[in-house]
Formats: structure tokens, sequence, C-alpha cells
């Protein structure tokens, strides 16, 4: 399981290193992808060809369903660590994420994230405030803490 979040930096050939622990749930190869709140997903090949699999299986014919597959899987490219353990983050993918030096890497159960220090900072506070209001939603899902 993928926990924690570490400060990191990427350098100006959009490498970034990967916290070791992390470095060993993803494995030597994994998919890169553009995620949801302006970050990347990163997820090992095991997790992506299951998430796959729960997106062939949305209908074609709702046009929602186009849309994210689309947005999904054209964002999507398969990684391999370099001998130092750095990770080459397309140019595509970090021009979404908005990545430019200061990087937050986070790890969220199944998968890696990947974002912006600014945009992470700027999400965790508002989430921060609302936290309490969140939890109580999750009730909605039959969760508890």
């Amino acid at each position: 399981m993928f926990m924690g979040e570490f400060q990191h930096s990427i350098d100006d050939k959009g490498r970034i290193i990967i916290p070791v622990k992390f470095r060993e749930l993803l494995g030597t190869s994994f998919v890169v992808t553009r995620g949801l709140d302006q970050c990347l997903f990163v997820y090992p090949r095991e997790e992506w060809t299951l998430l796959e699999q729960k997106l062939k299986s949305l209908p074609l014919m709702k046009s929602e369903a186009r849309a994210f597959t689309r947005f999904f899987f054209s964002g999507a490219t398969e990684c391999e660590w370099d001998k130092q353990g750095r990770v080459n983050l397309p140019g595509n993918l970090r021009d979404y994420a908005k990545l430019d030096k200061e990087c937050v890497v986070l790890g969220v159960s199944n998968r890696m994230e990947i974002w912006s220090k600014p945009i992470w900072n700027e999400y965790y506070e508002q989430s921060e405030e609302t936290f309490n209001d969140i939890a109580e939603k999750l009730v909605d899902f039959n969760f508890d803490f």
C-alpha cells in the first residue's frame, strides 16, 4: 500500500526521484497518467490492469464515459526507472500538472500521486477546512473511522 507525503524536485530534463519504498511497490514498469485535481496518478502495472478493466466496462454510449476514458488513457504512458531511481515525466503530463521544480509525492492506497507543491498546498488548505464535512459524507458510503 502506498502511504506518506514526500517533498521532491524535478530537474531540467523532467526527471524526478521517487522514494525507495514507492519504487519497490511500483516495480520496474508502471503507468503514469493525468489524475484528478491537477495531479498525476502513478499505478503499478497490476493496479493499472484492474483500472483498465473497470474503465472498459463503462457504457460507450454515454458521452461522459467516453470523455473520461479519452482523458485518462490519452495521457497514460508506461515508464521505467533509470539507474539513479528517477523517472522521466513526459512534457504533456508535466504541463497538465504544472510541475516545475518543487513537487509533492503522495502515497494514496493503490496509487502514487505527483503534485506541484503550490497546487498541493492550496488543495490541502482547502481540504483541511472541510475535512470534517468530508468525513461525515463518507458515512453515506458505509464508511466509519
